[in-house]
């Protein structure tokens, strides 16, 4: 799981990937990926995830702007689970525009 202690500005917007306890992956958008990802743990996130835990924070981008972040979780959802799971598994890193 990256170190989200270190990952937090207040400029940044992040997208990332979390799995479920049924193997699924979910992206979502945030400006604080600390709290957003305990608000998931809590229940307290979105409903797709919602009794599916235990929850693992599995890839996450950082990004200057939240247009740039919510165009590139778009394009991650339009993704096949394939394309996600490597994604996972590289940890590849979008350019941003």
């Amino acid at each position: 799981m990256p170190d989200l202690a270190n990952k937090q500005s207040n400029s940044s917007w992040w997208v990332y990937l979390i799995r479920n306890n049924r193997n699924a992956l979910y992206c979502g958008v945030t400006n604080n990926l600390e709290r957003r990802f305990k608000m998931h743990q809590d229940g307290k996130g979105a409903k797709a995830l919602k009794g599916k835990g235990p929850l693992v924070l599995e890839w996450s981008q950082e990004l200057n702007n939240k247009v740039s972040a919510m165009r590139l979780e778009y394009k991650i959802k339009q993704l096949k689970k394939i394309d996600k799971e490597a994604l996972v598994n590289v940890g590849f890193v979008f350019p941003q525009a």
